[in-house]
């Protein structure tokens, strides 16, 4: 099994949940020197996920894992998915001013558009991309549940305060961190991820 893992990205919020999930298993997370601007042209979580890990990759030339995750709602033909880290600076729903952080725009957007829907299902969903020297592993993650009316809780970040996993009744943003990890999305996937990599000689 490996025992170092890059990570391809510089999100604080993304890292404290990496490292709480990696935490025990013998993979020793590192960071990167640097942060690179990766376009996320793909059309898809796992595409943008293989584009990040990829490009750390041949930067410094060592495993790394790359992530990409988001909030779909299909009430909102699938947005903000893919772009849910930028959602409100897209033309799509009309651009969200920046006042204050970008999370608190995004969620801002999304209630303005669900305003009067009945239908608020929706799900996190996260791709873990390991790019190695010849190969490469993947998995996925998903947590199924519903957007509140108004944001809940101080803990979390990007979409958590809105989000009500099936099963629950507080927001993800509401839950302790060991509690997150266990449904999150992004614990299954690395879960899983850890998993194969336990197959690798």
């Amino acid at each position: 099994m490996l025992s170092r893992l890059l990570l391809a990205t510089t999100n604080r919020g993304k890292i404290r949940e990496l490292v709480r999930l990696f935490e025990g298993s013998g993979v020793e997370l590192l960071l990167p020197e640097r942060e690179l601007d990766v376009e996320e042209k793909g059309g898809s979580f796992f595409e943008n996920a293989y584009l990040k890990a990829k490009a750390y990759y041949e930067a410094f030339r060592m495993p790394t894992l790359g992530e990409d995750s988001g909030l779909v709602v299909p009430a909102l033909e699938g947005y903000p998915g893919i772009y849910s880290s930028r959602f409100y600076s897209l033309e799509w729903g009309g651009v969200e001013p920046l006042e204050g952080s970008r999370d608190r725009a995004n969620i801002r957007k999304l209630l303005r558009l669900m305003e009067g829907l009945q239908d608020r299902k929706a799900y996190f969903l996260t791709c873990a991309v390991v790019c190695l020297d010849n190969a490469g592993l993947w998995a996925e993650g998903r947590c199924y549940g519903e957007v509140l009316r108004e944001p809940r809780g101080e803990g979390g970040f990007g979409y958590d305060p809105i989000f009500q996993p099936e099963g629950y009744t507080k927001s993800m943003a509401e839950l302790r961190p060991e509690e997150k990890d266990l449904l999150s999305h992004r614990g299954k996937a690395i879960r899983r991820l850890l998993e194969l990599l336990k197959m690798l000689k």
